[in-house]
Formats: structure tokens, sequence, C-alpha cells
């Protein structure tokens, strides 16, 4: 399975970030061969508009199977992705990658 994160920093321990349209970095993890891959996405922080379809558009050409992260996405990023079929977890905030993931495996993120 493939999970996309949104993140304030490149590893395991760094924090989900809880914005989705202007995260620092995008974190895959594949928990099949355990790959793990860095999204730099901090360029889009500056950006006055059009953050959330930006990193929608990385989102979306990563094709993950599952995307965990803060406060949710917006409206435009979330039709922009509907047609991945990917799952979305919320609430995330304020715990590491791996924290975060371990919540996921144990069914304990909101699923929106």
């Amino acid at each position: 399975m493939k999970i996309a994160f949104t993140s304030t920093g490149p590893d395991w321990d760094s924090i989900i970030d809880a914005r989705f349209g202007r995260t620092g970095f995008i974190v895959m993890y594949n928990d099949e061969d355990h790959d793990f891959r860095v999204i730099d996405n901090r360029a889009v922080a500056d950006v006055t508009h059009g953050a959330g379809t930006a990193t929608a558009q990385k989102i979306y050409e990563l094709k993950p199977d599952v995307l965990i992260t803060g406060n949710g996405l917006g409206e435009t990023a979330s039709n922009a992705l509907k047609h991945l079929e990917m799952k979305v977890f919320v609430e995330a905030h304020n715990l590491t990658l791996r924290q975060a993931y371990e919540q996921f495996k144990k069914n304990r993120l909101k699923q929106v």
C-alpha cells in the first residue's frame, strides 16, 4: 500500500504538517517494499494562490492509496483528487510520521 504523508520534514521523526496545500514535504511510504521517498514541496509554500492545487497535482502524480494529513484538503484540492479513489485520513497533526503510521495501522485516525 502506498501512503502519502504531509510533513514538516523529510524523515520518520518529522511532524505531520497540518496544512495540505502548503506542506513542506510529501513523504511517500510503501509498506509492502518499505520504499521511503521524500518530495520537497517547500517552493509551493510561498505562492500567493494555488498552493492546494499544486500540491494536489503532485499527489495525483504519485497515486497513493492513502493520504494522511493534519486538517484535511480544501474544496479545490479535494475535487482534483476525487478520481484517485484514495482514502484520506485527518487529525494527525502533532504526531510524527511514525506515530501517524502506527495510528493508521490501528484504525485510530479519522477518515473523511
